[in-house]
């Protein structure tokens, strides 16, 4: 694992830190969509893991960019229009793209500002806790861009479009209540908590059978770009596959003798 991030398992529960925080987490430095490539395919490969908690080290979950490179026209900014282009594509992309692709539930506990990338980040997350300390922002037109991460594309999906675009054509940054008001957020507990509110959720889903918890996840995923008829026939040939395995067996049988399912992921 890179500098970049920390990857530490407990039990079927991953927790993947954003660990820059000096920097307050900021992202975009060459080789940071590997780290998140690489990361993210290690998850998608142990069968063990059910359940990923996304946060940030310090006081930030990510500010965002590097502006300070952006300055300098350094690093993934530097170079010709066509060369920052394939710096997007090549590095920035894979951030998001490898965040989107999990297979297992995310949860992103929300410990600071998540601002820009950094909020678009948040949002690759199925769920999103928030610290009662946590801003959101998507400011790119403050520093005359645009979100160059495809979070026109998500943002609209998770809050609405009203809400979406008010954010993104004032740059205003908005705070945790807010945030929660506006379905960016499920929930605002405390720094001191946040922690451990997102460790009992990621729990309480890491008990869900591992093979069907996945199979939902990329439902609910394709359910927001396919037609409902596509869905219905992905959801027949899906539910077909599970119930032929053992954790479908346990958990009928679980039920009906009322007690407890102990799914093992066949």
């Amino acid at each position: 694992m890179s500098g970049l991030l920390i990857l530490e398992r407990d039990g079927p529960v991953a927790t993947l830190t954003i660990n820059r925080p000096d920097a307050m987490n900021a992202l975009g430095e060459l080789g940071d969509g590997a780290a998140f490539a690489d990361a993210c395919a290690e998850i998608n490969a142990d069968r063990a893991i059910r359940c990923v908690i996304l946060t940030g080290a310090g006081r930030a979950f990510s500010a965002g960019g590097n502006v300070k490179a952006m300055k300098e026209r350094a690093g993934a900014f530097a170079g010709a229009p066509a060369d920052i282009r394939d710096s997007y594509r090549t590095n920035i992309h894979p951030i998001v793209r490898s965040l989107y692709g999990l297979e297992v539930p995310c949860v992103a506990a929300v410990n600071g500002p998540a601002i820009g990338l950094g909020c678009d980040v948040a949002c690759m997350a199925d769920i999103r806790i928030a610290a009662d300390t946590a801003k959101f922002g998507v400011t790119f037109l403050k520093l005359g861009l645009i979100p160059g991460d495809g979070g026109a594309w998500l943002l609209p999906r998770t809050i609405g479009m009203s809400r979406a675009a008010e954010l993104l054509f004032t740059g205003e940054v908005v705070d945790a209540a807010t945030a929660e008001r506006w379905g960016l957020v499920s929930r605002v507990v405390s720094s001191e908590s946040l922690r451990a509110e997102a460790a009992a959720l990621a729990d309480q889903i890491a008990q869900q059978p591992p093979q069907a918890l996945r199979l939902a996840k990329t439902l609910l995923r394709q359910g927001q770009t396919t037609t409902y008829d596509t869905l219905l026939e992905l959801s027949a040939a899906g539910q077909a596959l599970m119930h032929h395995t053992n954790d479908h067996a346990e958990g009928v049988a679980a039920l009906l003798e009322k007690r407890p399912a102990k799914f093992t992921g066949t």
